[in-house]
């Protein structure tokens, strides 16, 4: 993987953030907190919106942190006036539950960044760093419509 991988360099958090308002991302209070050479991150809480009845985080919420994060991170691979990253496929593997109370971290690194799709892998750490969930997200790369 080449150092810098972004389409643009002029991305900031305060817009990417702006992006996800009025959108599940707010919803779930997803915050993207840091643009690296190729990686891309962020941080939701386990509360009310994300935990299970068992109160724990949801499987499903981790996979909207995941594909959030690989989603992003796609479209700021590619020159969004041509095309759009969208997601076409995605697992996860769900190693230690995420406490109610904590926040947990998504980090997603670029796999394969072809033409017409990208690989992404998505891990998500609770507030002890220690790895709750992974992920892999392939992205088709359409033409804008």
């Amino acid at each position: 993987m080449k150092d810098k991988i972004w389409f643009k360099d002029n991305f900031s958090l305060e817009n990417i953030n702006s992006r996800g308002e009025n959108t599940l991302v707010e919803h779930l209070k997803i915050n993207i907190t840091h643009i690296g050479d190729n990686v891309l991150e962020g941080t939701m809480p386990v509360d009310s919106t994300t935990v299970q009845p068992a109160r724990i985080l949801h499987g499903g919420a981790s996979c909207v942190l995941a594909e959030s994060l690989g989603s992003i991170a796609a479209n700021m691979v590619i020159d969004t006036k041509k095309f759009i990253a969208v997601g076409q496929s995605i697992t996860a593997n769900h190693l230690r539950p995420g406490k109610e109370g904590q926040t947990v971290k998504g980090i997603a690194k670029a796999i394969h960044l072809g033409k017409k799709s990208q690989l992404w892998d998505i891990e998500i750490f609770n507030s002890e760093e220690k790895l709750i969930c992974t992920s892999r997200l392939t992205m088709a790369i359409i033409e804008k419509f």
